[in-house]
């Protein structure tokens, strides 16, 4: 017998879930639903969970993962039940519960927490900085172009990203392992032969590299005008732009440092500078696209804001910002203002890395193809099993 927590609703609104108690069960949500079909009753099945408090069911669920949240749902709840920000805290929730440090839990529901974690990364940058830079010349390269790497040499900082990265990625690996353990390793009802991991694993890699659901979680009886007039299309071409901005700046970063922080000055149309300029416009014109919904609230899926989600839009817009104009300063020649821009700019970068991508907002961009790709896998094992 499924054992029932009391406590959970309390739990669940500290990670952002609103009135889900209103609901009677009406199935409006699930008719509205695009997701929801025969065998599907989405996403009211996760409301019944929530309110019966069945934690260890929901931890099962990949359904969570599947909503990329329209807000039809709660435009049309008759109780104001927002089933559309459940289904977004039961993201957060999950997140928490895959994590096997804690951090996420802690990050979610205590400002305390994600300011102080921010405030001591950004200290801790500033003080390797302080002890181990460069010298801070004013001399200039032949191109009149400010000397970076005497100030911070590619080779240290290099070194740090690679040490970060493989940190961020033991974290986030593990705890998509933790995720799958929850639900394929302890689902008793259905035993998995290992080739379907490889016959699916190719679904991963289109998911993760398309982001395409957020374009499939509308309905599908609208014109394509309707969809760009109601925003949902829209949702799905920013959300890639600031996908892919992101996975090219950190790339950049981790991988080809000694290309991308370099004292000689490129044309503006080498690949170098293009593809800074790519992220640098599809970062800020996404923040700045998210940040206008949430202040305006006119749109469902903007109405409700978790703190974190501010955290990372204002972490995300001065990585960015900092960015481009610490590339500015650079090659126009400007030495202090270049070295002090990125010391602030290193010191913004780190923490957004190190809180969103393994515990927070970031770390959803693999979460989500990996659950569809437990979903395909789970699904051609029960095929396989009907045989």
């Amino acid at each position: 017998m499924a054992k029932t927590d009391l406590q959970f609703g309390k739990t669940l609104k500290k990670y952002g879930a609103i009135d889900f108690n209103a609901c009677y069960n009406c199935g409006t949500c699930t008719a509205v639903c695009s997701l929801s079909n025969e065998d599907e009753s989405f996403p009211r099945e996760m409301v019944r969970l929530s309110v019966l408090g069945l934690d260890k069911e929901i931890q099962r669920s990949l359904k969570p993962w599947s909503c990329y949240y329209c807000g039809d749902c709660s435009t049309y709840c008759p109780q104001e039940a927002q089933p559309g920000e459940l289904m977004m805290s039961l993201r957060r929730y999950l997140t928490s519960r895959y994590d096997w440090t804690g951090l996420s839990r802690k990050l979610y529901t205590s400002k305390v927490w994600e300011f102080g974690s921010i405030i001591f990364l950004a200290l801790v940058i500033l003080a390797l900085f302080i002890f181990y830079h460069g010298p801070m010349t004013t001399e200039l390269t032949p191109e009149g172009g400010v000397k970076i790497n005497t100030f911070a040499p590619w080779k240290t900082i290099e070194m740090g990203d690679w040490i970060m990265a493989g940190l961020l990625s033991f974290f986030l690996l593990s705890n998509i392992f933790n995720m799958f353990l929850k639900v394929i390793v302890r689902n008793k009802k259905v035993k998995v032969p290992f080739k379907v991991y490889f016959t699916e694993f190719w679904k991963l890699i289109v998911h993760f590299a398309t982001q395409k659901r957020f374009a499939d979680c509308e309905s599908n009886k609208e014109s394509f005008f309707s969809k760009l007039k109601t925003g949902k299309f829209n949702y799905w071409i920013v959300h890639f732009l600031l996908m892919s901005s992101y996975v090219a700046l950190f790339t950049m970063i981790v991988g080809f440092l000694y290309w991308f922080q370099t004292e000689e000055i490129h044309e503006w149309w080498h690949p170098q500078r293009l593809i800074g300029y790519y992220a640098t416009f599809g970062l800020t014109f996404g923040v700045i696209y998210f940040a206008v919904h949430r202040f305006r609230k006119k749109r469902q899926t903007s109405k409700h804001s978790h703190s974190t989600d501010w955290i990372f839009l204002t972490l995300l817009f001065l990585t960015t910002i900092t960015g481009i104009l610490v590339h500015i300063f650079r090659i126009y020649g400007m030495p202090y203002e270049t070295y002090y821009l990125y010391v602030f700019h290193i010191m913004v970068l780190v923490p957004m890395l190190v809180i969103e991508v393994p515990f927070s907002k970031w770390s959803h961009l693999a979460y989500r193809p990996f659950a569809i790709y437990f979903s395909n896998v789970i699904s051609a094992a029960e095929k396989l099993q009907k045989k």
